[in-house]
């Protein structure tokens, strides 16, 4: 489907998803990476089901909604930076222990991949403006579940690609002792993308 040629790009380009799954691998090691990875592609999911239903001609004649959207989610993410950037440093090993994490850390985990993606405007714009294209009335509704499932297999493909790396074994020696300084660079990552994303709040949402 030529909608997915623009899709999978972006899906690749670093953006607020691909620095929580970074953040989470390296940080919290190999399972928090993949819960993120999850709670990103459930995300995805989302918002490529809402396009698919229609949210396009919802931002489009509804321009105010589209602009509470973008500024809200670019807040969220610059309090989340700012959080990080806050955070005190974690004792080595504290988070990470026989290659497991406690269930408090788990479920934060994939509430924190999900509420990344939820609150990240630009994929609301994309499947918006992208997505909704693909669509007419004699789209059978068999093609819209693929093209869902598509999303989310594409997204989990690559973003388990990314955290099995970003955890590995070398990778986590490197950083061993850095930890603190990924969040705080993660952190930086969502405050600039969340100011970014405010001040472009009022480009409105193509048709």
């Amino acid at each position: 489907m030529p909608v997915f040629a623009v899709f999978i790009p972006a899906l690749m380009l670093p953006g607020p998803d691909f620095v929580g799954v970074v953040r989470s691998s390296v940080t919290r090691g190999t399972a928090a990476g993949l819960l993120t990875t999850l709670g990103v592609s459930i995300g995805l999911g989302f918002y490529a089901t809402l396009s698919l239903l229609g949210l396009s001609a919802i931002l489009v004649e509804y321009q105010w909604l589209t602009w509470a959207v973008r500024v809200l989610g670019g807040l969220y993410l610059a309090w989340l930076g700012i959080k990080l950037l806050r955070a005190k440093p974690a004792a080595p090993g504290a988070e990470i222990a026989a290659g497991g994490l406690s269930g408090e850390v788990r479920g934060n985990s994939l509430l924190f991949g999900f509420l990344v993606t939820l609150t990240n405007p630009k994929a609301i714009v994309l499947f918006a403006s992208v997505f909704a294209t693909a669509v007419t009335a004699a789209t059978p509704l068999w093609l819209m579940v693929l093209m869902v499932v598509l999303v989310m297999a594409s997204s989990l493909t690559w973003y388990t690609i990314v955290s099995l790396f970003m955890s590995s074994a070398p990778v986590m020696r490197r950083f061993q002792h850095a930890r603190h300084w990924i969040e705080r660079i993660a952190g930086a990552s969502f405050v600039l993308i969340g100011g970014k994303i405010i001040a472009d709040a009022r480009t409105p949402v193509s048709p």
